[in-house]
């Protein structure tokens, strides 16, 4: 069935598209003239990729004083135990909560109020010397404009990111962020597209301040992501995954290498730590370095271990992350790596094969 249907220009024919010329001069969106099925996607891709890189380069021209004051009055707001809200309706609101989310990720406590029950209740979660994140494009959204009143009536600052410095969101706010895009990438320049990259760009890009203004560190990061790889990568360390007591093998280095294969065996480690008098690591000798020299002398049994032992092992300290365990085996080639104290006395010992077990690899 041939079904067409007229909006201005836009035509719908057996539900394939073809974009006529003049909606594709209108906006400026460079679609083919030909046919759906010689329309190259990867060019109209590609445009709506400059036409969003446009709007963030105009945001970024935009960044004035006024985003500095916006930082500093995050950072103060923290420091007196507030909080920063975030609101805001549709699309904007969906970017909202991806700044919260950021923000809450890197250490600035954060929450989403809905603007819709705001009214009705949930201005509860705004107190006193909170900082109130507002956004809007048009600056003109009728459910902010209602809730707007009611906020102001907290000791609170509110920043906004809006597109009009002269609309009712403006005119209500402290600090007003400007989110200066020429047009959407919607070809009717009506759906939220270039409009919202921007507002989330400039949301990260407050997040990162903020976080470098308080010194926020990776080991703070690490801290607020204690699951996954994130959380695995940053907070465990040698000491938690490394094998003590009766699963490292030590051993004097007076003691013979017979001596040596038997603790190993007891330990089931396929390398034993070789220490000095005063207790501190002086060596390594492991199951490949015995079958090496028993082919060589059979009488190798007999032999003090630190004849035949590794000089000067790569060792790593115990209170060291686990992560740089992994580095160390993917560069040195070896299976078993020495853990130390600070006095450099063997504590442990980790095997590569247990790697895979913590989920460090």
């Amino acid at each position: 069935m041939l079904a067409i249907v007229k909006f201005g220009v836009f035509m719908v024919m057996q539900s394939r598209h073809i974009i006529s010329p003049t909606l594709a001069k209108r906006h400026s969106v460079h679609y083919s003239t030909g046919s759906r099925v010689s329309m190259s996607y990867v060019t109209l891709a590609k445009t709506v990729f400059d036409i969003e890189i446009d709007g963030l380069r105009r945001t970024r021209a935009c960044l004035d004083q006024a985003f500095s004051k916006a930082v500093e009055t995050i950072v103060k707001c923290l420091a007196n135990r507030g909080k920063v809200v975030v609101t805001g309706v549709g699309k904007s609101g969906n970017i909202g909560h991806k700044i919260a989310a950021t923000l809450t990720s890197t250490g600035t406590t954060s929450v989403v109020l809905n603007s819709v029950d705001a009214l009705h209740g949930d201005l509860g979660v705004i107190n006193d010397g909170d900082c109130v994140l507002v956004l809007s494009y048009s600056g003109e959204t009728e459910e902010l404009a209602r809730i707007l009143p009611a906020i102001k009536r907290f000791d609170v600052t509110i920043v906004s990111m809006t597109s009009q410095a002269k609309s009712s969101l403006a005119r209500h706010s402290d600090i007003v962020l400007r989110v200066n895009v020429k047009k959407e990438a919607c070809p009717f320049n009506l759906a939220p597209t270039s409009s919202t990259t921007a507002m989330l760009a400039l949301g990260d890009a407050l997040a990162m301040c903020v976080l470098d203004a308080r010194g926020f560190k990776k080991s703070d990061y690490a801290r607020l992501h204690p699951a996954g790889a994130i959380g695995r990568t940053m907070l465990v360390q040698i000491k938690d995954i490394m094998r003590t007591g009766n699963r490292n093998a030590v051993i004097a280095d007076y003691r013979s290498v017979k001596d040596a294969l038997l603790t190993m065996t007891k330990a089931k480690s396929g390398t034993i730590s070789v220490v000095n008098k005063q207790g501190r690591i002086a060596g390594v000798f492991t199951d490949g370095d015995f079958r090496r020299h028993i082919a060589r002398d059979t009488g190798v049994l007999q032999a003090q271990v630190k004849t035949v032992m590794t000089p000067n092992p790569i060792t790593i300290r115990e209170d060291a992350l686990a992560v740089e365990a992994l580095k160390i085996f993917q560069q040195r080639q070896i299976d078993d790596l020495v853990v130390v104290n600070e006095n450099k006395q063997p504590v442990g010992i980790v095997d590569s094969q247990d790697l895979p077990k913590f989920k460090i690899m």
